[in-house]
């Protein structure tokens, strides 16, 4: 067995001018880049050192088990540790699988796309204001590594989205952060073909794409729009005396995290895990005065069990007929609702996906 590789003693993230939560796809189109700008062939026989360094700095950040080790040696060098962002590794989740659509040239899918965000409806806005923007972040990583053109492409058409939102949705970090991801990729996609090798190319497409994917043609709360509706409906009429039943139906133990059905993943499936923060989101805002009444920890956990029973409602096609009973318990409780967003109505069958 070959010796394990002494851990190199100068900063590779320096080396790469990368953060140290640098993501993959970050550090593989940096190493690109750097190198060649300091490929000997360019830069000259004297930059032959420098373009090893840069290899070995990428192979040992790119690769999890070296960059680990190298993280926990340098924390031990540095006497100090800076914790790394998850966001480095590279994704357990896979891209999307292809769809055979139209070939549309760059200049028309980016015109569709503005003239799209010139006609957002209000549905889709709140869709964008809970939507994922991690992705903003990695723009932000490899800007110093696009050429002059490209910049100015970018800058053009974040002026451009810039114009079509209303001042107030622009400011708004989710709203704004969402639809200039997506516009990114319609600007930096041939930038990105060439720097990223599948499957990190198609990683980078669909963390771009993510929030607005998630939020544009969608019902305002998913599948379920219709009986999120009534629940929010009730949920207006609840009043102190109802979330105070809820709360003592819930009983005294910590209230876990919401549970997925089987078959559906946040990761994969984001639309969904929108449609469920939107609705938790609007069902506490139905119920922000009666809340404000209570005393500090029920109403914290009345806020909690609202957001439980809004995300039971948004999934309940996913969840089993005891699944579902078991989350709404306490909504039942207070209102008598088994599910229907209504009281008195037969609890219907559930429609479950299974795998």
């Amino acid at each position: 067995m070959p010796p394990r590789p002494v851990v190199p003693a100068d900063d590779l993230y320096a080396r790469l001018e990368v953060a140290a939560d640098a993501s993959f796809e970050t550090i593989e189109i940096a190493w690109r880049a750097l190198l060649k700008r300091h490929h000997p062939d360019i830069a000259g026989v004297e930059a032959l050192d420098l373009a090893k360094r840069i290899n070995v700095a990428h192979d040992w950040l790119s690769d999890p088990g070296l960059r680990e080790r190298y993280d926990q040696e340098r924390v031990r060098r540095n006497g100090h540790h800076v914790r790394p962002s998850a966001a480095w590794r590279p994704s357990t989740v896979q891209p999307s699988r292809p769809v055979h659509r139209h070939v549309v040239d760059p200049a028309t899918a980016l015109r569709r796309f503005l003239d799209r965000v010139g006609r957002l409806n209000q549905d889709e806005l709140d869709r964008l204001s809970v939507a994922e923007t991690n992705s903003i972040a990695f723009v932000a990583s490899i800007h110093r590594f696009l050429t002059p053109e490209r910049q100015a492409a970018v800058d053009a058409v974040e002026a451009q989205v810039r114009a079509r939102l209303r001042p107030t949705d622009w400011a708004q970090a989710p709203i704004r952060d969402a639809i200039l991801a997506a516009a990114h990729e319609l600007v930096l996609g041939g930038f990105l073909d060439d720097n990223l090798a599948e499957p990190s190319r198609g990683r980078a497409r669909d963390r771009l794409m993510r929030g607005w994917e998630a939020a544009i043609d969608q019902p305002r709360y998913g599948p379920n729009t219709r009986i999120v509706r009534r629940f929010l409906e009730r949920v207006s009429n609840l009043g102190e005396a109802g979330l105070t039943t809820m709360v003592r139906a819930s009983g005294r133990a910590r209230i876990p995290a919401d549970p997925w059905p089987r078959g559906l993943d946040p990761e994969e499936d984001d639309g969904l895990r929108v449609s469920s923060a939107l609705a938790g989101r609007d069902a506490v805002a139905a119920a922000e005065a009666e809340l404000a009444r209570l005393d500090r920890t029920p109403a914290r956990r009345a806020d909690r069990l609202l957001r439980r029973t809004a995300h039971a409602f948004v999934l309940r096609h996913g969840f089993t007929a005891g699944e579902f009973a078991a989350l709404i318990g306490p909504w039942r409780a207070a209102t008598g609702d088994p599910g229907t967003g209504r009281g008195g109505d037969p609890m219907p069958g559930p429609v479950v996906r299974r795998r």
